[in-house]
């Protein structure tokens, strides 16, 4: 038998062929570096851009609004310098869809990465609000309203519900006493509901133990008290004074005297900035009327400060049961304890009026 001898052929690959297919990857290597490199370039360039804005400016982002309406918040605000720039970066953070309400401060050419990062993440910028002596919950709401983002008239709702009330542990009439006089740190878009829990706490933090024991030592509540205080705060601005005005009530209240305080009178008729009270104020009806009801009306007649209360507290012992008005208009007032030495002492106020000409 013959054998038959199969060749096999083998392909080889010049020397030159694998040069040119190793050169193609490294150029392609080269190329993806650099166009990686450049796009890290653009990035930082792009991350190093500054907002337009040459001054500080408060950008409000209400609640529910889109990434169209926040750009034309900080547009109006002249804080977006290059459209193009921002949209890009807003995308790349994910800000387009993720746009949350606040108030936000945008420092002059504040770096644009950072302040999309800011309003991504929601960190907004608290405002000082200052609480003093409002009257009546309509005056105390609007401020609020004029101030946060939430309505004045819903607040004004929620502060006349008898049952929302009896869960902070007030009445419409008293419930006014959950915002003691203060300035306080608040988010822009706290809802009614959170203000409140919030006062609550404020509220509860002012009547610590020490001014709770001294409400029980006068035989009244924190909301009695705070009523009591608010007639002070109205009388009078001297806070030397404060404690004798509020020995006066104390002690008629003591003695069942009607309180006869002519800021409930003022509160009653709804008319607060009367200077003379006549017989046709004296005459009307309503419980805030302490010329005709006996004892404290219904709830405060406005915010006191800490300094009424405190005066209220400090139970100063005095035979006081009139004060009047000086008549040399400085608004500090002579006190006494007959009604013979204070019918005096109202007459020489009333004749200062007369020759001042002031009538009502």
């Amino acid at each position: 038998m013959t054998k038959t001898k199969t060749k096999t052929k083998t392909k080889t690959t010049k020397k030159g062929d694998k040069q040119t297919t190793g050169g193609k990857h490294i150029t392609i290597a080269i190329v993806a570096a650099v166009l990686l490199a450049g796009a890290i370039a653009a990035l930082l360039v792009l991350r190093g851009q500054k907002m337009g804005n040459s001054e500080t400016e408060t950008i409000l982002i209400p609640t529910g609004s889109d990434y169209a309406a926040v750009v034309d918040s900080l547009d109006a605000h002249s804080c977006i310098g290059n459209g193009a720039v921002f949209n890009t970066l807003a995308r790349l953070r994910h800000y387009r869809d993720n746009v949350k309400g606040g108030r936000y401060i945008i420092e002059p050419h504040a770096n644009t990465w950072r302040t999309l990062t800011k309003l991504y993440y929601g960190n907004q910028d608290a405002l000082k609000l200052t609480i003093g002596k409002h009257r009546t919950k309509q005056q105390l709401c609007e401020y609020l309203g004029q101030r946060l983002e939430m309505e004045g008239d819903t607040l004004l709702q929620l502060l006349s519900d008898d049952s929302l009330c009896a869960a902070y542990g007030h009445t419409p009439q008293t419930i006014i006493a959950i915002f003691p006089q203060n300035t306080y740190e608040i988010y822009w878009n706290t809802t009614p509901r959170k203000l409140l829990d919030r006062m609550q706490k404020e509220s509860d933090r002012f009547w610590n133990n020490e001014r709770r024991n001294k409400c029980k030592a006068l035989n009244l509540t924190t909301d009695e008290v705070t009523t009591l205080a608010s007639i002070v705060e109205e009388e009078t601005n001297k806070n030397d004074e404060k404690a004798d005005i509020a020995s006066v009530y104390l002690n008629r209240i003591r003695k069942g005297m009607l309180l006869q305080a002519d800021p409930t009178l003022k509160y009653a008729v709804g008319d607060f900035s009367l200077r003379r009270l006549l017989n046709v104020h004296i005459e009307a009806e309503s419980p805030y009327n302490t010329y005709k009801h006996r004892g404290l009306p219904p709830g405060p007649i406005c915010i006191p400060s800490a300094a009424s209360i405190d005066a209220v507290l400090a139970n100063k012992q005095t035979d006081y049961l009139y004060f009047c008005a000086r008549a040399d208009f400085s608004g500090r007032h002579n006190f006494a304890s007959t009604l013979a030495q204070h019918n005096a002492n109202a007459a020489a106020f009333h004749a200062e009026m007369n020759r001042r000409k002031i009538y009502k």
